[in-house]
């Protein structure tokens, strides 16, 4: 392995190969010579554990990559919250908001109410579909084709969403 990595030849033959995955890693050109380096480093220093007839490229990228999610936990974890105030209530306190379900009460008012506006011929498949029921036994409960129930399913989808818009709910806290 020494020998293959001695050469200045070799040596800029894998550090060109390393260098887009380790900008990929690092998204930072820097950071991505450093990475480069500590590879070759790393390399260097556990030559001993690199066996003969083994891919040398791929036990480089695996190095660097070993490398790169080590420093990033580094990172994650020295991101302590440092607050230098007399009042240490705020910082550990531990107790949690809760919602007291009133908003849910409302959203399915909402819900219903939109379901109302809606035509018939498209609430049913929808509710099949709401309630667990596969599209092949929603088309046998209403002697539909496959493709119709699909459609319908759809349909009342954009036109429940397109009803929730108006009420001043959009898809995202309704689920829909």
């Amino acid at each position: 392995m020494v020998a293959a990595l001695q050469s200045s030849n070799n040596i800029s033959q894998y550090e060109n190969l390393l260098r887009p995955f380790a900008f990929n890693l690092t998204k930072s050109w820097e950071e991505s010579e450093d990475l480069i380096q500590d590879t070759f480093c790393r390399a260097l220093a556990n030559q001993d554990k690199f066996s003969e007839g083994t891919n040398i490229k791929g036990w480089l990228f695996t190095i660097m990559r070993n490398i790169f999610i080590n420093n990033y936990h580094k990172k994650q974890r020295g991101h302590a919250v440092l607050d230098s105030s007399q009042n240490q209530f705020l910082i550990n306190n531990t107790y949690k908001t809760e919602r007291n379900g009133s908003e849910g009460i409302f959203l399915t008012e909402a819900i219903d109410k939109a379901m109302q506006q809606i035509s018939p011929d498209f609430t049913g498949p929808f509710m099949m579909h709401f309630n667990g029921f596969q599209y092949i036994e929603i088309a046998e409960q209403f002697n539909l084709p496959l493709g119709t129930v699909k459609s319908r399913i759809f349909f009342a989808r954009k036109e429940l969403q397109s009803k929730l818009k108006d009420l001043g709910i959009d898809n995202s806290s309704s689920g829909i």
